[in-house]
């Protein structure tokens, strides 16, 4: 399933990422990738262990901690650091999955790559192209939020960004695993706590169906989860 995460990021956020951003090198992306994602792969990013990369993303990280949307359509347990990458002059990343299993660099963990993450940093009418392209179960999704939006989807998904025409596409991106494996699991447990949300403000939360779905909701839990 896709989320659109609205205003992860506030406008504020975005300009200081950006104006921080404009004062340090980006090298090719390629640096930072498999070789059979390297044959697809044209952009910049952030070096990954550059002080503004790791200083960035504790941001987006601190973001994520207040935004009950995300955590409800996530149910993170692992997040992987934030990396920063830009497109520009025709660059793009063609169709690919991504690893299955990542590193958090500078550690001996590992994460299980359940979800991928992108929060636009750039503005839709600042470049043209630059879509994300998402292909599931129900064919092929084109992506291009507002600066701050994140979109979430499953790491199983195919997908690309494709060529920057005009302008300069930048955005955060990064992956996390997931309490619940199964996409699908993860997905009724997401619609269940926002029905559980709804009913929670027109009922109260001492009416007995909201303690009813609400325990029917951490049950299901206990029952998937993976801890």
């Amino acid at each position: 399933m896709i989320h659109h995460i609205p205003n992860v990021l506030s406008k504020e956020q975005v300009q200081y990422f950006r104006n921080e951003m404009a004062k340090v090198e980006w090298i090719d992306g390629k640096k930072t990738t498999g070789s059979l994602s390297a044959n697809v792969k044209q952009n910049q990013q952030l070096q990954e262990d550059h002080p503004l990369t790791q200083h960035l993303g504790d941001i987006i990280l601190a973001a994520l901690g207040q935004n009950p949307l995300f955590t409800s359509a996530a149910l993170p347990l692992q997040i992987l650091p934030p990396y920063f990458n830009r497109y520009e002059n025709g660059e793009t990343f063609g169709f690919h999955v991504d690893n299955a299993i990542r590193w958090i660099q500078g550690t001996n963990q590992r994460i299980r790559t359940d979800l991928s993450c992108t929060i636009f940093l750039s503005e839709p009418e600042e470049y043209e192209g630059g879509e994300l392209v998402v292909e599931d179960t129900y064919g092929y999704h084109e992506v291009k939020l507002p600066a701050g939006d994140m979109i979430l989807y499953p790491s199983t998904s195919v997908h690309e960004v494709t060529p920057v025409t005009k302008g300069c596409r930048i955005a955060s991106f990064f992956w996390l695993q997931s309490m619940i494996r199964d996409d699908a699991n993860r997905h009724m447990l997401f619609n269940l706590d926002q029905s559980i949300q709804n009913l929670r403000m027109e009922l109260g939360d001492a009416h007995a169906e909201v303690v009813k779905l609400t325990s029917l909701y951490h049950n299901l839990i206990r029952k998937w989860a993976e801890i």
